[in-house]
């Protein structure tokens, strides 16, 4: 089906704030993602605004900062969540996981304006985004600001998933080949732990509850080491 059938990774663009803070995250998460798994990808990202109607053509998409930004607009704020009602899946990455604060302090007004009767709440490990291709025990991330996940579950399916630990930093890798940031406190094993974190986040947002088939255990525990 050509390019148009090969996943994307998507980032929100939004004004007044570091929409950005991580340029090389994109590039390098695809590569591992058609490297250790069957997906095909673009290893090119896209930035969309929230109100774009373009968002509805992407099943996930990534939304970073490291600052305070404005409040979205009312038509964005609906788009996002006819997005998310409609099978889109959004993940949030705080560069900085410090809570009321800076990014996250935004990022909880806006998400109490998309979902007012919903509250983010912690991931247990039972979810299926712990194992939907690699077992795992806890979050990751450049840092380790929190041990779980947080989102906003519809129905049975988790529509946002928030990162409190920059998974984008521990991904980014630049053009000479140079990872960016330090991995801390765990260093490089906690980079590859982030890998398969976002790896499961994806397969999570293209497939949902399929692997949460007791079936799948035996393969998916050949890929826990």
């Amino acid at each position: 089906m050509g390019d148009a059938s090969r996943f994307t990774f998507v980032q929100i663009e939004y004004s007044n704030g570091n929409w950005n803070p991580r340029p090389n995250t994109g590039n390098r998460l695809m590569w591992e993602l058609m490297k250790r798994t069957s997906v095909e990808a673009s290893i090119g990202t896209r930035s969309v605004r929230p109100g774009d109607k373009e968002l509805f053509e992407y099943p996930f998409a990534y939304m970073s900062g490291d600052r305070e930004f404005p409040p979205f607009s009312d038509s964005e704020i609906s788009n996002l969540k006819l997005y998310l009602e409609f099978g889109g899946t959004l993940l949030i990455d705080d560069c900085i996981g410090k809570d009321n604060f800076g990014f996250d302090k935004s990022i909880q007004r806006e998400i109490k304006r998309i979902f007012p009767n919903k509250s983010l709440e912690p991931l247990p490990l039972e979810h299926t985004i712990f194992k939907s291709f690699y077992l795992l025990n806890r979050a990751y991330g450049r840092i380790m600001e929190k041990t779980f996940l947080e989102g906003i579950t519809l129905g049975n399916r988790t529509v946002i998933i928030y990162s409190h630990n920059d998974l984008g930093g521990a991904w980014a890798k630049d053009p000479l080949g140079t990872w960016e940031y330090e991995v801390i406190p765990g260093g490089e094993r906690q980079r590859e732990m982030a890998f398969r974190l976002g790896i499961n986040i994806i397969m999570y947002a293209l497939t949902g509850d399929y692997k949460q088939d007791q079936v799948h255990l035996p393969f998916i525990m050949k890929r826990r080491m």
